[in-house]
């Protein structure tokens, strides 16, 4: 096999930059198995330890997996592209439209939802709803998966006495979720600023999404403000990196 990567790189990252290259031309398929450890070692001329090194590096990307018994595959699952401004879009959720729908048209199912009311908050939290010092919350915490994948976590956190009696606190929120629900309060989302942050994931936010320890994951922190600047919510999802694109396209 012809050899990828920078001279003076470890043998496995060589090894992983050259079945990323196969990958990337096409030699293997999405769902495809891929030749064993030992064959791939004898292959490249390594000891399959150093095989089972490379593969983890292109599993940690998402690009394969590997299933008890059955060897290594090639990942299948085409990626989530979040169009992160027109998905907020208030003619989105005002019509009653879920924000998933401007997503390429695929929209992840909830396998995993817990409400909770009268949460006191951690304090960041606390501090950007400008909340009183015995201020609480009403959390919506879901699991969202895709293709029976799991490929988000979130948590909404919302002023309990603005939401207090509505559908919020309910686990199905309606026609156009949350934003819609605070529309008929009085309180429509009228802005919105995004945080974006990658990091590796805690060890439960691997078990719950799925993933490798090694695969890194995105944090999005959402913070919406209705026409008075008034905080409404603030959103914390954490993302399989391997399982998003995020998309933003606007003027200049």
């Amino acid at each position: 096999m012809s050899r990828e990567g920078q001279p003076g790189q470890p043998k496995y990252l060589r090894i992983a930059a050259e079945l990323r290259a196969a990958l990337k031309r096409g030699d293997y398929q999405p769902g495809d198995r891929l030749p064993g450890e030992n064959t791939l070692a004898a292959d490249f001329g390594v000891a399959p330890l150093t095989m089972r090194q490379a593969l983890g590096v292109l599993r940690s990307e998402g690009l394969v997996g590997s299933r008890k018994g059955s060897g290594w595959f090639v990942e299948s699952f085409h990626p989530i592209r979040r169009r992160g401004i027109p998905r907020l879009a208030r003619g989105q959720w005002g019509s009653g439209r879920t924000i998933w729908s401007a997503d390429d048209h695929r929209a992840p199912d909830v396998d995993q939802i817990t409400v909770a009311e009268d949460v006191t908050p951690p304090q960041h939290i606390a501090d950007v709803l400008d909340l009183e010092a015995d201020g609480t919350v009403c959390v919506r915490s879901r699991r969202y998966v895709m293709e029976e994948r799991p490929v988000m976590l979130a948590a909404s956190y919302l002023p309990q006495a603005l939401v207090t009696g509505s559908l919020i606190t309910q686990a199905d929120t309606g026609p156009g979720g949350i934003y819609a629900r605070l529309a008929e309060l009085g309180h429509a989302p009228a802005r919105f600023r995004e945080e974006i942050r990658v990091r590796m994931p805690s060890a439960e936010e691997a078990d719950r999404l799925g993933i490798p320890a090694s695969r890194s994951v995105i944090k999005v922190a959402r913070t919406a403000f209705d026409s008075d600047g008034r905080t409404v919510e603030v959103n914390e999802m954490t993302m399989d990196s391997a399982a998003y694109v995020l998309d933003y396209e606007f003027d200049a």
